[in-house]
């Protein structure tokens, strides 16, 4: 029993590397999360895995890569226009499956098109679906961005149960 609770505090302890926008975490990596990157002055993209953090460097593989000499970090990003496009497709093909459920079992009619509906339904999905699907998957790392290693006390270290072993 001691000894899970002693793995427990070591994962605790554990660095992160964070992106931050003024005072918002973009991205958070842990060591041994793969990290996807491109220095300045290279036009190729670097694949590695974080295997350790320091103050101002990341250890990629077994190179060291300084915050400073990073020039873009590729990641998956979600925006506010991502949620609302989610919300007006499925709104889009809700409104669509309501006014046919209401006329086929509600008014038991033959199931029919409303002109309307029809109309309202498919420009919600044709103005959500871009909007769902277009997302941003890189982030250059210019005047306002930070790349930080935070440990625990600091304002922007996050425990997370998923990189603990236990």
């Amino acid at each position: 029993m001691s000894l899970l609770l002693l793995e427990a505090q070591v994962a605790q302890g554990q660095k992160q590397l964070v992106l931050l926008k003024k005072q918002k975490v973009l991205l958070r990596l842990y060591p041994g999360d793969e990290i996807v990157f491109k220095t300045k002055g290279s036009k190729t993209k670097i694949t590695s895995y974080v295997n350790n953090l320091f103050d101002t460097a990341l250890m990629a593989h077994k190179d060291i890569i300084p915050f400073h000499t990073i020039d873009r970090l590729y990641f998956k990003q979600s925006s506010f226009a991502n949620v609302v496009g989610t919300l007006l497709v499925v709104g889009g093909v809700g409104y669509f499956v309501v006014d046919q459920f209401n006329v086929i079992v509600v008014q038991g009619e033959k199931a029919t098109l409303n002109e309307n509906v029809t109309t309202t339904s498919l420009s919600m999905v044709a103005v959500g679906l871009p909007m769902m699907l277009i997302k941003k998957k890189s982030q250059r790392l210019k005047h306002g961005y930070r790349l930080m290693t935070v440990e625990e006390g600091s304002p922007f270290y996050q425990r997370e149960l998923q990189h603990m072993q236990f």
